[in-house]
């Protein structure tokens, strides 16, 4: 039962503490000595914690609850409430301007427009590479030697291009202290050349369509959990962005318009995007919302409802099927696509570019909305998901294009 102040107003101190719920991990400690005191309880990184809220009457109980309200939203992002607290706490002195409490500023100020995906790798790389070896250090006083040093630790483990991007985390940091006053330069930017850079990586990918047959009859053969097998047979037929796929809400699909909108704050441009539905894959998803149309996700985690698949769901799978990362990742059902719809179906690089919401613009430099070809590339995903199912069943299909030029 939800508390009221009649509730609490009523309660009386016992020999022993009393807690009184709202929900939400909300509670009233009542001591014995009489006091009552707010508490949130809650988990992150799978460890539970506890989160003093303040003392009853001082701190409302619609006061409470808004800030238990407003700590379940940072927890939804990655972010721990106590420690955002703490730093909130300290960035209100002056000595304490330090790289972790700035960085934790800016990340508070900038999480509404990443995606939580994006948000949450920003977090991590603070938290291992930036935090341990100059969180504590004055952001005023740290000088381009010492951030290379912190570089030059994440490039010795053989991850060069993570030291590229922690790079440019740094320097957004910086950056913001020094448009808020609390800094004089961005010492990353006397960073550029100092690493070297790293060679071209690509999604490892199968694109030969030839290859790309058993692939799709491994997918139907899959003998793990349906929800699974339901996104692995829709991964290329929509090939967009893995992020995207799991992210996928039944709110966002119209089987009735076969239309899928993805709104533009899931997307890696920023703009919302447009998946014309195939006949097949409108039939995959009728089914599939037999399991989990009760749930926000259209590909829910197997453990709750309440969050979407795993980001490594699809990519176990793969190597389950024995595709290792070096043959086929998740990723790779866009070269998949991207390849056989040009060099194969002969289908126009535009309409390509914009099924892949890659930035495309029009000869005046403005980029296309979202409708943009639209009625051209639902022809293109019904032709793209017939061609599939030719692959799949062994029919003749048409080869290569031979090489231009």
């Amino acid at each position: 039962m939800a508390l009221s102040n009649t509730k609490i107003r009523g309660v009386k101190p016992s020999e022993k503490p009393i807690k009184l719920f709202d929900g939400g991990g909300l509670f009233l400690l009542v001591t014995p000595q009489g006091s009552k005191l707010w508490r949130l309880k809650y988990r992150h990184e799978g460890k539970e914690k506890l989160l003093a809220l303040g003392t009853y009457p001082e701190i409302s109980l619609a006061d409470a609850r808004e800030q238990r309200d407003k700590a379940r939203k940072q927890i939804a992002h990655g972010i721990d409430p106590g420690t955002f607290r703490k730093a909130q706490r300290q960035a209100e002195t002056e000595e304490t301007e330090t790289f972790e409490v700035i960085a934790r500023e800016w990340y508070a100020k900038f999480i509404n427009i990443w995606s939580k995906g994006h948000a949450a790798t920003i977090l991590r790389r603070m938290n291992i590479d930036l935090f341990p070896w100059i969180g504590n250090r004055p952001i005023a006083d740290i000088k381009a030697p010492e951030l290379l040093a912190v570089l030059r630790r994440v490039e010795g483990r053989g991850a060069l291009e993570s030291a590229h991007r922690i790079r440019t985390i740094a320097g957004q940091v910086f950056r913001y202290a020094v448009a808020t006053g609390r800094s004089e330069r961005d010492p990353s930017a006397d960073l550029k050349g100092a690493l070297p850079q790293p060679g071209g990586k690509h999604h490892a990918a199968i694109t030969d369509p030839k290859e790309v047959a058993p692939l799709l009859r491994a997918i139907d053969g899959y003998q793990g959990h349906f929800v699974v097998k339901c996104a692995l047979r829709l991964a290329p037929m929509f090939f967009v962005r893995p992020g995207e796929l799991r992210h996928a809400e039944w709110a966002e699909i119209d089987l009735d318009e076969a239309v899928w909108n993805i709104p533009s704050h899931k997307m890696k441009t920023k703009q919302a995007h447009i998946v014309p539905l195939s006949s097949q894959a409108i039939k995959i998803l009728t089914e599939l919302k037999q399991l989990t149309g009760a749930s926000r996700y259209v590909f829910p985690s197997g453990r709750s409802f309440a969050r979407p698949m795993s980001e490594n769901t699809i990519n176990a799978a793969l190597r389950y099927m024995g595709y290792d990362k070096d043959t086929m990742t998740g990723q790779g059902f866009r070269a998949i696509a991207r390849t056989i719809l040009d060099e194969v179906l002969q289908v126009r690089p535009d309409f390509i570019e914009h099924q892949l919401a890659h930035a495309v613009r029009d000869p005046n430099g403005r980029a296309y909305n979202r409708t943009a070809h639209l009625d051209e590339r639902r022809k293109m995903m019904q032709t793209w998901a017939d061609y599939l199912d030719r692959l799949k069943t062994g029919a003749q299909v048409v080869p290569f294009k031979t090489a231009k030029g």
